[in-house]
């Protein structure tokens, strides 16, 4: 495996972002698409290992967020992210059930846990309810000594309490979130060492669990709306 090959290519296309560019670099694409298997295979090998399997049964090109980008309401026209991207989790790529984030990007990478999607209006209320229903079992994650350390929870927010909850609630200011979500940056450099890289973000997941555990709890009996 060349560790920097993903990096390389994800630079050149973020200098080069074009379809033609992408056409004419199909080979190297390829070798950076592999190159991020390989380093997915590990980490789901170690998670496995940890107790905490997440394949689902799934080919680990499931797991993998596709290059293209959706232009439509953008004024960025680039059509591609210039970016590697992964969830694992028991449905794939979809964004619930929540699971672990993967994002390579060039000086901006980083791991991710919980919901990153916020327009999900019936699992946003969900969430919201049982943050209610278990506010002491959420505060008691979010500050847990080695999950503080190195997280902040993260998120669209909205200025106020939504109307229908208490502002005077002790977890009130958590119910202004549209989206939960914890990141944990990655350099560049540790992605020159994939087979500690992989036992590193293992463990990282592994501290996010209990966060993600509770959205899955809050989001049981979700069901992704069928595209129209």
């Amino acid at each position: 495996m060349n560790d920097n090959c993903m990096l390389a290519f994800l630079n050149a296309l973020k200098e080069n972002n074009t379809k033609e560019w992408m056409s004419a670099n199909k080979s190297w694409q390829k070798e950076a698409n592999a190159d991020f298997e390989m380093l997915l295979c590990r980490i789901l090998s170690e998670l496995s290992a940890a107790g905490c399997p997440m394949s689902g049964g799934h080919d680990v090109k499931d797991f993998i967020m596709r290059y293209a980008r959706d232009t439509r309401f953008s004024h960025d026209k680039s059509p591609y992210h210039a970016s590697l991207r992964a969830h694992l989790s028991p449905a794939g790529r979809l964004p619930i059930p929540v699971g672990f984030y993967i994002h390579l990007e060039p000086g901006n990478s980083f791991l991710g846990g919980g919901l990153f999607a916020s327009q999900f209006k019936d699992a946003t209320s969900m969430i919201r309810n049982h943050i209610v229903s278990h506010g002491a079992q959420w505060e008691a994650i979010l500050r847990e000594p080695a999950f503080a350390e190195k997280f902040v929870l993260v998120g669209e927010k909205l200025k106020n309490v939504p109307r229908e909850y208490d502002a005077a609630l002790s977890v009130s200011e958590y119910l202004k979130h549209k989206s939960w979500a914890i990141e944990y940056p990655v350099s560049d450099e540790e992605l020159d060492h994939a087979e500690l890289f992989a036992q590193n973000a293992a463990a990282v997941f592994l501290l996010m669990k209990p966060f993600n555990d509770f959205l899955n709890q809050a989001l049981e009996g979700f069901h992704m709306p069928e595209r129209g």
